[in-house]
């Protein structure tokens, strides 16, 4: 027995992001938990390089879940894929819960990665697949969003097991995070599949009628189904004879700017530094001179303000574009970047031993200098979630072709838990070491973001996945001169009303399903 599917749009990004959520419930799950004294005394004040491997293994098994994430996406669909990730949570998060030591911690934490790892990469691209293309940004940026509601919630979930004596506190946080999971194993069964999943393992008529059922309330000769279910079949097919098959199809035939594109972005939404403000804010704010409860609850603000602005964001996305948002955003990032790092290294002070006995911050400004590092780390949080958080996630899952789309967004992932690993693993070293040119590191790295999104990045607002193609073929037009919209599937699909409108038949359109399923105009 199937049960019945909602084909709304919007309610399909919203269950099926509920995999996001399970992304930022884990980051929250450190980050309100790494400063209290039940996880200090029970796990003897993990610091530098242990407190990083500790950060860094959910990133660490996020690489690996999106390693197969392609190869399982491609088999068993994009839906059943995300389905199947939950599994690894809710193992992963049962070991956190019975750990005894940071050994069993870091273990479960790469077990939940491995979730996070298929789900980051798959979400966005069953998303892209549903969407129109008007639509396809703001609904991508609900996987944002989802995330960040998981940073929010876990966040004071977790401030209010800080009241909570011994390790009862933490466990019972942890142990929270079967709930999001489970809300997602239950909703998955009412999703449809991806239409274009479906056209690429040949199955047409089902394709159609979700098409149909997902665009136009189910009229399967609207003109929009019709254009584009003729531009999906006659990519794939040219897709199909294409002589490259396995990784080749990744880098032959110019499709190497399609992987450099969606790759560095996510390597770039990281290389920011804006991710150290989610998983160590409470670390920077303790350079400020915070502590405390003052501390946990001004994070706290940090992340309802990532929740305001990424809201905001949605309802511009697909107006705005995407180059401007990612051009604009690294460069805004990094001029803050630069004010916290300034700050730091002219008014800062070495705290020997560390600030409260914390060797991962050992500087720290008081007065007015405190104040400017806290106001500019809001607003560099502000500037990201208006700009890289969403778009790296909206961009990457552009830019592929309808055969190496799972795949290929899963290696974009890749990008994006390598470096994050890499970060977690570095930052709190970086801290220890260098202190507050490590910000002045990020800045850097936010110029040179800028830059190549300029140079590279064409623009894919309010254009079709399937023509999105000619934007990173060889003879396609240079980044720069690229803008929202301008779409051919709007021609396309003006040309299938002036037939409907004339009474010609469909039915060449649509092949021998157009005669079963009654298509004829």
């Amino acid at each position: 027995m199937e049960l019945p599917k909602i084909y709304n749009t919007y309610f399909l990004a919203i269950i099926s992001t509920i995999g996001g959520m399970l992304f930022g419930f884990d980051i929250s799950s450190m980050s309100a938990i790494i400063g209290t004294k039940q996880y200090v005394n029970y796990f003897h004040d993990p610091h530098g390089l242990t407190q990083g491997a500790i950060g860094s293994a959910l990133a660490a098994g996020s690489v690996f879940g999106a390693l197969f994430a392609g190869p399982l996406s491609d088999k068993f669909g994009r839906r059943d894929a995300i389905f199947l990730a939950c599994l690894w949570w809710l193992l992963g998060t049962a070991v956190q819960v019975a750990c005894n030591g940071y050994g069993m911690l870091i273990a479960g934490r790469i077990l939940n990665g491995v979730c996070v790892g298929i789900t980051s990469s798959q979400v966005p691209v069953y998303l892209a697949e549903i969407a129109k293309k008007e639509k396809r940004g703001s609904i991508i940026v609900i996987q944002q969003l989802a995330i960040e509601w998981g940073i929010l919630i876990m966040f004071f979930v977790g401030y209010g097991c800080s009241f909570i004596a011994g390790d009862a506190s933490f466990r019972t946080a942890w142990g929270i995070q079967f709930v999001p999971a489970v809300f997602l194993m239950l909703g998955i069964p009412f999703l449809p599949r991806s239409p274009r999943w479906l056209a690429k393992v040949g199955r047409e008529e089902k394709a159609i009628e979700i098409l149909a059922r997902i665009q136009a309330h189910g009229k399967m000769d609207d003109p929009l189904v019709v254009a584009e279910w003729e531009e999906i079949s006659t990519i794939l097919a040219a897709e199909r004879e294409a002589p490259y098959s396995g990784w080749r199809r990744f880098v032959k035939n110019g499709m190497w700017r399609r992987t450099f594109a969606g790759m560095s972005v996510q390597a770039w939404q990281q290389l920011s530094g804006a991710n150290v403000m989610t998983y160590y804010v409470v670390y920077v704010f303790q350079m400020a001179h915070l502590s405390g409860n003052i501390n946990l609850i001004s994070s706290g603000v940090q992340y309802a303000l990532f929740i305001v602005f990424t809201t905001v964001v949605f309802f511009f996305i697909d107006k705005t574009g995407r180059r401007p948002l990612l051009i604009y955003g690294a460069i805004g990032m990094g001029i803050c970047q630069f004010i916290v790092g300034g700050v730091l290294g002219t008014y800062g002070e070495y705290v020997p031993g560390g600030v409260g006995g914390n060797e991962n911050v050992i500087i720290q400004v008081t007065g007015s200098p405190s104040h400017v590092v806290i106001a500019f780390s809001y607003m560099l949080i502000i500037v990201y979630a208006l700009t890289l958080a969403p778009v790296a996630w909206v961009y990457a899952a552009e830019v592929w072709s309808l055969e190496t789309r799972a795949t290929g967004m899963a290696l974009a992932s890749v990008a994006n838990w390598l470096f994050n690993f890499a970060l977690g693993l570095f930052v709190p070293p970086a801290f220890h070491n260098i202190s507050w040119k490590t910000f002045i590191i990020f800045g850097v790295l936010c110029f040179g973001a800028a830059v190549q999104a300029f140079v590279f990045y064409p623009e894919t607002a309010k254009k079709s996945l399937e023509e999105i193609e000619v934007l990173f073929s060889k003879g396609g037009p240079r980044p720069w001169k690229t803008r929202p919209g301008d779409s051919l599937l709007d021609a396309k699909i003006q040309q299938v009303h002036e037939l409907q409108q004339k009474g010609e038949g469909l039915g060449e359109r649509f092949g021998s399903i157009a005669g079963r399923e009654g298509l004829k105009g």
